[in-house]
C-alpha cells in the first residue's frame, strides 16, 4: 500500500461519523508502520475523541507501540484546546515521525496551527494527499469556513409541464414518485436546515423531519425555517405545535412571542419592499453554524434565492403527471440556468426525471 491508500483508508473511517459530528468536520485517521495498519481512528460525535485521538486510544488499548508511526489523517491536526485538547499534542505525545496530511483547515482556530506545531518538534509532515477527495468529503463544512454561510441546495418538484400545485381551492396533490420522495428526505438528512416560505406552510402544513429512506432516522432533526415576514403562521401549524426539531421563523417586525412554545424562536431581519434579504437569512444561519441549507419551496421563496444567485446546487423533480390547475405557477430549467446553474446530469428515478445542477 502507498500513501493514497493509506489516505483512502482515513477517509472511509471519516464517513463513519456522518450526520453525528456536525457541525465539526469528518474526519479520519490511520496509524502506519512499516507498511501495515496498526491503529484506525475518527471522529465519531460531538465531545468525543478527535480521529486522530481514536486512533492513538485505538493502539493503547491494544498495546501497540505508536512511537515512530506514520500517521495518516484527512484534515489538518487542530492546535488548539475546543471540546478537546489539541490533536498536535497527542501525536507528539505518541511520538509519530510523520504526518501526512489530506486537507489544510480553513478554519482560522486551526489554519496552520497545526503544522507549524509539529514542524516545531521536528515532525515531518507532507501536505495534499488525495486532497481533492478530503476536501469533497468536508465540502460543506469547508464552504462553511471560507463564506460563513451555508451551502445552499434547492429541491423544486414538477408535473411534466412544470406546475408545481394542483387547484389552489382543493388540497394539495402529491405527485411525486415513491423512490423521489425516497431522495428527498436522504438529502434533509444531510441537510443541517430546511428553509421554506410561509405560503408553504400555509398551504401544506409540512413537517420538514426525516421519516424515509433507507438510512432515516429518528435523531436526524434539521432546523426547520420559514421566511415569514408578515407574521402570519398559524399558531395550530405542524412546526409551532410540535417540537421534534427547533423551528426558526424570519420576522420582519416584532411580535408578541409570550405564547410561543420553547422549541420555536423568533427572529426580526430587516425587510425591504416586505422582503427580508436573503443574505442576512444566510448571515444568521451561518452564525448558527448551520453549513448545509436546503431550499424545499415554494415558488416565490425559490425565486428570491435564485435571483440573488445565493442557490449553490439544486435537484429538480419532473413528474410524468399533469396537474389539472386553475393557477399559473410554473417552474422549468429556465429559472436555474438564468440564476447561473449547469446542468450536471439527468437521471431516471421510479416515474420521475430528476435533473442535477451546480454553480459553476
Amino acid at each position: 500500500m502507498d500513501d493514497e491508500d493509506f489516505m483512502r483508508q482515513a477517509i472511509k473511517l471519516a464517513e463513519k461519523g456522518r450526520y453525528s459530528v456536525r457541525p465539526n468536520p469528518l474526519v479520519g485517521c490511520v496509524l502506519v508502520r512499516d507498511g501495515e495498519i496498526i491503529a484506525k481512528g475518527w471522529h465519531d460525535h460531538i465531545g468525543g475523541l478527535h480521529a486522530e485521538q481514536m486512533a492513538i486510544a485505538d493502539a493503547e488499548s491494544r498495546g501497540v507501540e505508536t512511537q515512530g508511526a506514520i500517521a495518516y489523517v484527512t484534515l489538518e491536526p487542530c492546535n488548539h484546546f475546543g471540546r478537546t485538547p489539541p490533536c498536535s499534542e497527542a501525536l507528539m505525545w505518541a511520538g509519530v515521525k510523520k504526518v501526512v496530511i489530506g486537507a489544510t483547515d480553513p478554519n482560522p482556530t486551526v489554519r496552520g496551527g497545526g503544522l507549524e506545531a509539529l514542524k516545531r518538534e521536528g515532525i515531518d509532515v507532507e501536505i495534499g494527499v488525495l486532497e481533492k477527495e478530503c476536501n469533497q468529503q468536508m465540502s460543506a463544512f469547508m464552504h462553511w469556513c471560507k463564506y460563513r454561510r451555508p451551502y445552499v441546495l434547492l429541491k423544486a418538484a414538477t408535473d411534466n409541464n412544470g406546475r408545481i400545485d394542483g387547484d389552489p381551492e382543493k388540497p394539495a396533490v402529491r405527485f411525486s414518485s415513491k423512490e423521489s420522495l425516497e431522495l428527498v428526505h436522504e438529502i434533509r438528512r444531510d441537510s443541517m436546515a430546511i428553509v421554506v416560505g410561509i405560503n408553504t406552510v400555509i398551504r401544506d402544513d409540512p413537517k420538514l423531519t426525516v421519516r424515509e429512506g433507507k438510512s432515516s432516522t429518528t435523531d436526524i432533526t434539521p432546523k426547520r425555517v420559514v421566511i415569514d415576514p408578515k407574521n402570519r403562521i398559524p399558531n395550530d401549524c405542524y412546526l409551532m405545535t410540535t417540537a421534534d426539531a427547533k423551528t426558526y421563523l424570519i420576522n420582519a417586525k416584532k411580535y408578541d412571542s409570550s405564547n410561543d412554545k420553547e422549541h420555536v424562536n423568533r427572529i426580526v431581519l430587516p425587510s425591504e419592499n416586505g422582503k427580508i434579504d436573503i443574505k442576512k437569512i444566510l448571515d444568521y444561519l451561518g452564525d448558527l453554524e448551520v453549513q448545509t441549507l436546503l431550499v424545499e419551496g415554494g415558488l416565490e421563496t425559490w425565486k428570491c434565492f435564485l435571483e440573488e444567485k445565493l442557490v449553490d446546487s439544486a435537484h429538480l423533480c419532473i413528474s410524468e403527471i399533469e396537474l389539472k390547475a386553475k393557477n399559473k405557477n410554473y417552474f422549468h430549467k429556465s429559472h436555474l440556468e438564468e440564476a447561473g446553474l449547469v446542468l450536471k446530469s439527468e437521471i431516471k428515478l421510479g416515474s420521475d426525471i430528476i435533473t442535477k445542477w451546480e454553480r459553476n
